[in-house]
């Protein structure tokens, strides 16, 4: 109903043209939906879409029970422990992507680990997608920023394949996030990025930021109206531009710290709220998305405990799209190398969670308790030795060793631990072959590109 009465701003003209032409009700920027449309165009989305990686090992089906883990994301700054919180450079931006692609539970980059401050604004989403393309065999998400960059990540993407836009569309290998201006507007840079992918056949994860308390109502119930309405009134549109195209129901519902106004994550609120969120993708039958978060602004206890809050909430809650899942740090400014590492532990231990237990005759060990005996113990039974290596865990950061052990060996604490973890991965990497045919098509439309963009400054 909110839809109906209130409606959505929508600023791009194209946008607005194209929900006029399907029967919206058009007042200036103002546009209301006609609930029956909403229904039979929510309805044309797949429940489940699979996403093209240069390695195919690595193709991603999204939907259905499938759980898919991300890098984060879109900060601003970069921040380790040697080098400290700064704006990061392309140089440390491949860094990141090196460790995204050592790391096997991370299954999809996040659309750049943050800003490469020392390129051109213009320009430096062309050498983020040769990067991306260069450094990893994984799927990618694409830019929504803007008609030309959604392009140019199509056109890249469609290179990297060895296929052309009609290829792409057959076979989809972009998900990029399209974030509502919450309340009820949809910006102009948005509209046109989700209008270049629509068209394209790929995968758009419309994403309203409803802060319960400053941009929603201080309610979580008004929240999630909010954020509901946004999603539905997007994909509407997008479902407009290319009846079947893949989406992805997106929630970002948190709330504010009233003292202060900032925004908070990783609470009981967010958690809530992504769980209400699955049960609403869900009813729609689309994919369900929700993100690893906090509001900390270091590594340290608070950073871990609101960002497995953020994971209870996104898993429990049935999403298929973990986004920013390892790295995400200060509310999402910045891209930490060590939260990089210590979320990976935690994905880790949660996909090992995901597990069914196994139950059968070997597992259950009859034989081996009764071989055993009473008062016995199974360090040397046959049973355990002939699993010790694979039985259990194997962690990434965790130290199990006893206090007098962990004291003797320098009393290295889990942000220091995952420090080092980090730079023997970086040590370690190594980049996945690229056809050089490929590299060489990449590097002229890069080039090619780039003197199109800034002669239009």
């Amino acid at each position: 109903m909110l839809l109906h009465t209130t409606g959505m701003r929508v600023l791009q003209p194209q946008a607005r043209r194209i929900l006029g032409a399907a029967g919206c009700v058009v007042d200036d920027l103002m546009v209301r939906f006609d609930p029956e449309l909403i229904e039979s165009m929510v309805a044309l989305a797949p429940s489940t879409f699979t996403l093209r990686a240069r390695n195919p090992v690595r193709d991603l089906t999204i939907g259905g029970r499938n759980v898919v883990f991300t890098s984060v994301g879109g900060p601003a700054f970069a921040n380790d422990v040697e080098r400290g919180r700064r704006p990061g450079t392309h140089a440390e931006q491949i860094e990141y992507l090196r460790l995204v692609q050592s790391l096997d539970v991370i299954q999809q980059e996040g659309g750049g680990p943050f800003e490469a401050m020392d390129l051109a604004p213009e320009t430096r989403h062309l050498d983020l997608c040769h990067s991306l393309i260069r450094l990893l065999d994984k799927n990618w998400q694409g830019i929504a920023l803007g008609r030309d960059r959604a392009s140019d990540c199509i056109e890249m993407a469609a290179i990297a394949l060895g296929t052309d836009r009609d290829g792409l569309a057959d076979r989809p290998a972009l998900l990029t996030i399209v974030n509502t201006n919450t309340p009820l507007t949809l910006d102009i840079p948005m509209a046109e990025g989700l209008i270049e992918l629509a068209v394209a056949g790929q995968a758009v994860c419309v994403t309203p930021f409803t802060l319960a308390g400053a941009m929603a109502p201080a309610t979580l119930a008004g929240a999630l109206v909010l954020q509901n309405a946004e999603m539905l009134a997007v994909g509407t549109l997008i479902q407009l531009v290319r009846a079947g195209a893949p989406m992805v129901y997106g929630s970002f519902t948190s709330n504010v710290d009233m003292r202060s106004g900032s925004p908070a994550f990783g609470t009981p609120e967010y958690t809530k709220a992504a769980q209400a969120s699955g049960q609403l993708a869900r009813r729609y039958g689309l994919p369900f998305r929700s993100s690893n978060t906090t509001a900390a602004n270091s590594v340290d206890a608070q950073a871990a405990y609101e960002s497995q809050m953020s994971l209870w909430g996104a898993v429990m809650g049935g999403a298929n799209l973990v986004n920013h899942a390892a790295g995400w740090l200060e509310g999402g400014l910045t891209a930490s190398y060590e939260k990089l590492i210590i979320d990976a532990e935690m994905l880790q231990m949660m996909a090992e969670y995901l597990q069914p237990i196994l139950v059968d005759d070997a597992s259950l060990g009859l034989d081996a308790i009764a071989a055993v005996g009473p008062g016995g113990h199974f360090f040397g039974s046959p049973h355990t030795l002939e699993r010790y290596e694979t039985a259990f865990y194997s962690p990434l950061v965790s130290d199990w060793r006893n206090y007098e052990s962990w004291a003797e060996a320098g009393s290295i604490d889990a942000r220091e631990r995952a420090h080092r973890v980090w730079r023997q991965l970086l040590d370690e990497s190594e980049s996945p072959a690229l056809d050089e045919s490929i590299d060489e098509q990449l590097t002229e439309f890069v080039a090619t590109r780039k003197e199109e963009l800034l002669r239009q400054r």
